[in-house]
């Protein structure tokens, strides 16, 4: 046997091995010929075929269930998109283009917008090419792309998968995923953790990797050549939790959701989160071509707000700016949007965009009845913070916090803790700006590994300052999803922990059968190693 051996980043714990199977690439660019004769005609193509895709995807739900069908129904929405297929029928008749080619074309423009905004939003790009490469496949008569039916437990190796593609995966028949691209943060890493599946991705090499069978460790990132015997991860069993955050020696820590819809809230509740720790408020305005009236963005809120009464929720005010398609804030063009007039930046020259969403957050907080705070995002100093609480105090918000993103907010953590009541750690994009890696790119995906040292002793200096100012600390990024980095988390500090629902249980029951004592031998741990990988190690060790 070869010993073929590539590394990638461990996104979906346990060890399985099996045969390969390879997903076919995605579908090239349709071509820009022939011009139709009868562009009419050829526009009339167009609706029928999202509504095939739609419908084979809906169909796809209805076996799944939980975060699962949740992907597909929203992948399905997508399909049916108004705005997508009016823009692709305009193409064919204004530019004689085919239908498939302008599909391609519609679909792309905004591929472009979301991968610009980052975070969240560019997360969201993968689905909208999932679509694209459906409706496209449809309209030229070819097999729709994705994931081959499996007639044997096997092995999945792809460049990237769609989320839809994921979330239809069979566990039984999945023994781990392997991609080439994609990074921890992607719906493919959330997704297969949820499942049970071993994942690795940005994985370079894989694809050029000719072997029949293949070995994935998804604690360590490593693949390698296999003797072909399956090998289940029996990862797959569901964890027990009673939906209290709590160490087996009483020490409490508040396990909580991250919602971004009114679907995204229910799911969390029915997942048993305690609160909500972040709360994306961006779903309000991304169609609108006009700001949300405060009544309109009430009404939104509120929504969202109704499975909590009584319980802790977290408001991020809008994060946006001009690398964000929000055409009411008019940005003005930026040769780097990442580093731009983002977040809680755009405020300080539309205090009144700032000052209406308060408005609306403070009275959906009191008709509701959850327990509401807010906090900015993107904050780089002291005084931003300041000016930011001042304005929730004035807007009738008493309890307001900032997200700690940029290393030098996390660098002068003392003195925003002097002026806030509490700070959330953004651990997906504090780690794109301490290691200058964009997150949605998979040639840079292991710098994005959340259990990087440097990272990791930024969050502990962030950890020490709010412990030494007695103010609740919480991390909101995905590494808050992992259940071991969760406990290493604790052991700095750390007071609240929030994540896709979907991770819920896992770290709700991890955190019940460790107590503080590991938890800082876990951390000290992580926090002298020298990699990723003998981070993990280490960390795993007291427990």
């Amino acid at each position: 046997m070869s010993s073929a051996r590539l590394s990638g980043v461990g996104v979906s714990s346990g060890r399985a091995s099996g045969p390969v199977v390879r997903v076919a690439e995605t579908l090239p660019e349709p071509p820009l010929g022939p011009r139709p004769a009868d562009t009419k005609e050829e526009a009339s193509r167009i609706r029928p075929a999202t509504e095939v895709v739609a419908q084979r995807l809906m169909e796809r739900a209805k076996t799944v269930e939980g975060e699962a069908r949740a992907v597909l129904e929203t992948t399905a929405a997508m399909a049916g998109d108004p705005s997508l297929i009016k823009s692709a029928e305009k193409l064919v008749v204004e530019e004689s283009l085919p239908a498939a080619r302008a599909v391609h074309q519609a679909a792309q423009k905004f591929v472009t917008a979301l991968q610009a905004a980052g975070g969240y939003m560019a997360e969201r790009a993968r689905d909208v090419q999932d679509v694209r490469d459906r409706v496209v496949a449809e309209l030229l008569g070819l097999p729709a792309p994705g994931v081959p039916d499996l007639v044997a437990p096997s092995v999945l190796v792809a460049r990237d998968l769609a989320p839809a593609d994921t979330a239809g995966l069979d566990p039984s028949k999945v023994l781990a995923l392997v991609t080439e691209e994609g990074g921890p943060t992607s719906h493919t890493a959330i997704l297969a953790r949820s499942l049970g599946i071993p994942a690795v991705v940005a994985c370079r090499g894989v694809l050029a990797l000719e072997v029949p069978a293949l070995e994935v460790d998804g604690d360590t990132g490593q693949v390698r050549e296999s003797d072909g015997k399956v090998r289940a991860a029996g990862a797959g069993r569901k964890a027990s939790w009673n939906g209290v955050g709590v160490l087996k020696d009483g020490h409490r820590v508040k396990v909580l959701g991250n919602v971004g819809s009114p679907a995204d809230a229910a799911a969390a509740a029915a997942a048993g989160a305690e609160g909500v720790g972040l709360f994306r408020t961006e779903f309000c305005f991304l169609d609108a071509a006009e700001e949300p009236t405060v009544a309109e963005q009430t009404a939104a809120y509120e929504a969202v707000l109704a499975p909590f009464k009584g319980k802790p929720v977290v408001v991020r005010t809008l994060d946006a700016g001009a690398d964000k398609p929000l055409a009411f804030l008019s940005p003005d063009p930026e040769p780097n949007p990442a580093l731009g007039v983002r977040g809680l930046r755009v405020a300080f020259d539309r205090p009144d965009v700032l000052d209406r969403q308060l408005e609306a957050i403070a009275a959906a907080a009191a008709s509701s009845g959850a327990e509401v705070s807010v906090m900015a995002p993107m904050v780089a100093t002291a005084a931003e913070a300041s000016w930011f609480v001042a304005r929730a105090r004035q807007a009738g918000i008493q309890r307001a916090g900032v997200m700690v993103e940029v290393p030098s907010a996390a660098l002068s953590a003392r003195e925003i803790l002097q002026v806030v009541d509490f700070i959330s750690i953004g651990t997906n994009d504090l780690a794109q700006y301490v290691f200058a890696a964009d997150r949605q790119l998979g040639g840079v995906a292991a710098l994005n590994d959340p259990w990087q040292p440097a990272l990791l002793r930024l969050i502990a200096q962030v950890g020490e300052a709010a412990t030494a100012a007695g103010k609740p600390i919480g991390v909101c990024g995905e590494a808050a999803a992992d259940p071991l980095l969760a406990c290493v988390l604790i052991g700095m500090g750390v007071t609240s922990l929030s994540m896709n629902h979907t991770a819920l249980a896992d770290v709700g029951a991890k955190l019940a059968t460790s107590s503080m004592d590991i938890c800082q031998l876990a951390a000290r741990g992580a926090l002298a190693a020298g990699d990723p990988a003998t981070a993990k190690l280490a960390a795993r060790a007291p427990h």
